[in-house]
This record gives C-alpha cells, sequence and structure tokens, in this order.
C-alpha cells in the first residue's frame, strides 16, 4: 500500500480572484468592442448626410454624379477606372496610378455592386463591410474582417467582348507586322 503525501496549497487571497475576474472581464468587453468597430462606423455612416445604403449593406456617397442619363456598367463589361483603397484608419493599401482596366464581375462583391451604381464620369465614396469585400481572409496589407473605404471614379467602360475583340486585332496586327520582331516577310529581295 501506497501513501500519499497531500501537499497543502495555500490558500489564495479573495483580492487576486477578483483581480483575475475583473481582468477576464476587461479581455472579453475588449474583444467585442473591437470585434463590432466596423460595424459602429457603419452605422454612424449610414446617418451622415448624403450616404446611402443598398439591401447588401453597400454604402455609398455621391461626390460627382456624372453624365446625366449615361449608361451604367454591367457584370459583361469591363470599366476603366480611377480608384483609392483604404482602412477606416485612413491607411492606403491601394491606389490606381492612372486610369485602370477591371472586369466589373472580376472585384469583390461590394466594389462591383457600386461600379454598377455608377454612371460615366460620376465619382464615389463607397464603404464595404466585411461580407462586400475581402471577409475573413487576410489579402496582403488588408487585414481580415476589414471595412474598406474606396474612392471610385469611373472613367469609361465597354463590352468585356468588344475588349477581347480589339486586343486580338492589336494582337493580329503586331503579329502579322514582322512576327518575331524581323522584318516582314519579302521585304529586302
Amino acid at each position: 500500500m501506497s501513501t500519499v503525501t497531500a501537499v497543502p496549497l495555500q490558500p489564495v487571497k479573495r483580492s487576486y480572484l477578483v483581480y483575475l475576474w475583473i481582468g477576464l472581464a476587461l479581455a472579453v468587453i475588449a474583444a467585442v468592442a473591437l470585434a463590432r468597430q466596423g460595424d459602429d462606423v457603419l452605422t454612424r455612416n449610414a446617418r451622415a448626410r448624403g450616404v446611402q445604403v443598398t439591401a447588401s449593406g453597400l454604402q455609398y456617397k455621391v461626390l460627382e454624379p456624372g453624365k446625366p442619363g449615361a449608361a451604367k456598367p454591367t457584370d459583361a463589361d469591363i470599366a476603366l477606372i480611377n480608384y483609392e483603397g483604404k482602412l477606416l484608419d485612413g491607411k492606403v493599401f491601394d491606389k490606381s496610378q492612372q486610369p485602370t482596366p477591371m472586369p466589373v464581375a472580376g472585384v469583390v462583391p461590394g466594389f462591383s455592386e457600386a461600379l454598377k451604381l455608377m454612371p460615366k464620369g460620376a465619382k464615389y465614396r463607397v464603404w464595404l463591410k466585411p461580407s462586400l469585400g475581402y471577409g475573413a481572409e487576410a489579402k496582403g496589407p488588408i487585414p481580415a474582417n476589414s471595412t474598406l473605404v474606396f474612392d471610385i471614379e469611373l472613367v469609361d467602360f465597354l463590352p468585356e467582348e468588344q475588349v477581347r475583340q480589339m486586343q486580338m486585332q492589336q494582337q493580329m496586327m503586331m503579329g502579322g507586322a514582322g512576327g518575331a520582331g524581323g522584318m516582314p516577310p519579302g521585304a529586302g529581295r
């Protein structure tokens, strides 16, 4: 038979337990506050003057209305845009240096939805909640679950099929003018 020697534990002061529980409660409150920070900004923003909210939760403000009655891009179009993307703290994570072609259906859902609202020449500021942006996925300098702010100018747009035809014609012209950069066939004889 084995005898177990019990080592008496010193009692923990009640004040230590109180501090431990208070610390845990503060940690939980801080975590909830951080998780809701983007929602609070969007809730306040939705009430701001000139901000419109779509059924999906996309928020946008028209900075310049564009051409009255002008057509708006669809998923089958490629938009030529100038844009700047920022986080809520104002940190710029992406910015076009010149008008940039973007397939309307090939961007995050909120950006695509915003493009389809804009007539040519319009400038909008849009706020994308995480589900309309990259969601729980971190993308480069964009942390997971980030609310994104974009300033977008729609310069022009063309149907994707028309852009592909133009690219093919350009390739044919480049390929037919000497192939790999040499002289055209029959030249120099």
